[in-house]
Order: C-alpha cells, then structure tokens, then sequence
C-alpha cells in the first residue's frame, strides 16, 4: 500500500472493537498497536516492559502526584505521553497502522490519512460477549464491563477535550451488534476503501 491509512478504533468493553480492530489490521495488511505499543516504546527507550505495562491506559490518580517545573511525576501520565509521542512520531513518518484507543482520533486528529471509529454495542450483547470471553457470571461481567469502561473514560477525558464515545469525536460511530462482528468489518472495510480513494 502506497497510500498513509491510519485507523483509530475506540471502543466500549465487550462491544468486540478490539477483534474489529484485528481484522482490520489483517484486511488492510498493517500492523495493530494496542497494549504491544509498550514493547515497543520499552525497546526504544531501553525499558523494562514489564514494570511500564501496569500504568497502560490508566487515568492518572490527581491526589498523589502533581507537576514540578512543568514535569509530571505521575507514571500514568509520562507513560500515556510516551505513547502519545509514539503515535505521532509514526504518522509523521508516513506509516500505516491500525491503533486501538489510547486517544488516537484526537492526538493525531491533524493527520489526513487518519480515519476514526468507535465501537459500542447493545449492553445485552457486550454482557454476552464478556461472560463468554471471562468465563463470567452476569452480574461479575455487568461488574467488570462497568469498570473497564469507567477506566476508559476517565483517561481518554483527561487527555482528551473531547468526550470518549462521543459521535462528534470520530468518523463513524457504529453498534456492532446490529451487523455482527464480521458484518462490522466488511461495513468498516468498505468505507475505508471509499475515503482512501
């Protein structure tokens, strides 16, 4: 591919955006980068992945750390910067690449060859799917969904003016309940196909 793609995939816990995500990356043939973007800035940074990989995606908690001199202490925030920084050093180079969350369709909003989606679904099917996923009852999955989602908002809120999940934020919002996951994709497909050309 000739062209710079870039696809930024939100999505809320158990709406199934992250396998959206991953045929996606194979449809189009370039790489994904969710929760591996540490390894990544880990090697480059000569880091231990393993005690960056607990800060990933987490707001930061405001009572214990704060600014001096302009420097965060909080490692949330340094980490979440990092990542920042990753993404958007790899879109100035001209790559392209699938990204799930880490508030990708506003950090690199700037860019022409991003396209952006968020992924939600019908709470009934997102419990479903995470009961099935974690081996849940449906009250620990309703639980779980609750807090996974909490967790993504907060960060993306901190980090981001706009609202997560808010449609105005994004390219297309979609349910993936209404065509399923493999009906998402080939509707996603077609779409990035039309404005790639």
């Amino acid at each position: 591919m000739n062209k710079q793609m870039i696809i930024s995939v939100g999505r809320e816990f158990g709406s199934g955006g992250h396998v959206i995500a991953e045929k996606l990356a194979e449809v189009f043939g370039i790489p994904l980068y969710d929760n591996n973007l540490l390894c990544h800035i880990a090697e480059e940074k000569e880091m231990d992945h393993e005690s960056i990989k607990k800060y990933d995606e987490k707001p930061k908690n405001k009572f214990l750390y704060r600014k001096v001199s302009g420097y965060s202490s909080s490692p949330e925030e340094n980490i979440a910067n990092m990542q920042f920084d990753y993404i958007r050093k790899m879109a100035e180079e001209g790559k392209s690449f699938v990204i799930v969350g880490r508030c990708a369709e506003t950090k690199l909003r700037d860019f022409p060859a991003l396209i952006s989606v968020f992924v939600l679904g019908r709470k009934d099917e997102k419990i479903r799917r995470v009961m099935e996923k974690f081996n849940l009852d449906e009250d620990s999955a309703k639980q779980l969904m609750q807090k996974e989602d909490w967790k993504k908002k907060t960060y993306h809120n901190y980090y981001c003016k706009g609202k997560w999940g808010d449609a105005r934020n994004y390219d297309l919002t979609v349910d993936s309940g209404r065509l399923g996951v493999d009906g998402t994709v080939d509707f996603l497909t077609d779409y990035i196909k039309r404005r790639m050309q």
